[in-house]
């Protein structure tokens, strides 16, 4: 079995209080993505996100259910979001077959029982980063290229937060239950990502850190507004971020990230706004 998972279950905002830095990030960091021959899922209750990888070199790798899902297959109650941030690959969706060349993606409906992943080339293997949320409705599959997304331009050099927002799998990209999932791009000579920072009670998210170079990191901030705590984070490495925490960060290089949100509300207009001088 080339499945592996693991659960992470919901803390209170006061309790992450008293974390110190281990139990911080073993409550919140994901450290084991992009193992090569391997899926490898994080379960999380925080609305049941599932963040995780397939990384298929010679062989293919089929995703196959979890024991927390208790169902008959991974997508029975559930819909997924493919993004491969490695050299092309494919997904075969219940015989129909998607290839995915770099930072394209798949939306993939509830109902669909066969999910295979497949490199074009097992020394430049795809990359697949995986998001899973819960769904009501099963909507068709959609690859979504490089030049179907949604583009946003945020921030500006003089805050040291010019970026570039990339949104995937929106509802309004792609008909889809909760799952969001978009990419944002720092531009040179920027470090920070979502600042000003803010949160948003009717949804959590997750980031995924891409593009950092081996000897630089990104610095994530999250808690309250009031009461920060930070994860000092590598390449191809994930955070879960849950509603009532911030979410940002900043690198000491350039860097890429991908972020995925699931929950009750899809507009994006519901978040609360914290003022920079006011985060402690």
């Amino acid at each position: 079995m080339k499945t592996h998972h693991s659960t992470r279950y919901a803390a209170s905002p006061q309790d992450v209080k008293s974390y110190d830095t281990s139990r911080l990030r073993n409550e919140f960091l994901i450290e084991n993505l992009m193992e090569q021959d391997k899926i490898n899922l994080v379960y999380t209750h925080y609305d049941r996100f599932i963040a995780g990888s397939a990384v298929p070199t010679d062989n293919p790798l089929q995703l196959e259910t979890i024991d927390p899902l208790k169902s008959e297959y991974f997508l029975q109650r559930r819909e997924l979001g493919i993004i491969n941030v490695g050299q092309a690959g494919t997904v075969r969706v219940d015989g129909t077959e998607y290839t995915l060349e770099h930072k394209e993606a798949l939306y993939v409906g509830q109902g669909n029982k066969d999910v295979i992943f497949s490199s074009k080339s097992a020394s430049e293997p795809a990359l697949f980063y995986l998001n899973s949320t819960p769904a009501h409705k099963a909507f068709p599959n959609k690859k979504i290229g490089t030049n179907d997304v949604e583009v946003i331009e945020l921030g500006s050099p003089e805050t040291a937060n010019a970026r570039t927002l990339r949104k995937y799998i929106v509802n309004s990209v792609v008909d889809v239950c909760q799952l969001q999932m978009g990419m944002t791009t720092l531009k040179a000579g920027s470090s920070w990502n979502t600042m000003p920072a803010h949160v948003h009670d009717r949804r959590m998210e997750v980031y995924f850190y891409f593009e950092v170079p081996e000897d630089q990191a990104v610095c994530h901030f999250m808690g309250q507004p009031q009461e920060t705590r930070h994860i000092w984070m590598g390449n191809n490495q994930a955070v879960i971020s849950p509603p009532w925490s911030i979410h940002s960060g900043s690198g000491t290089s350039s860097y890429t990230f991908i972020w995925g949100m699931a929950g009750e509300n899809l507009d994006y207009g519901d978040m609360d706004h914290c003022k920079i001088n006011e985060l402690r």
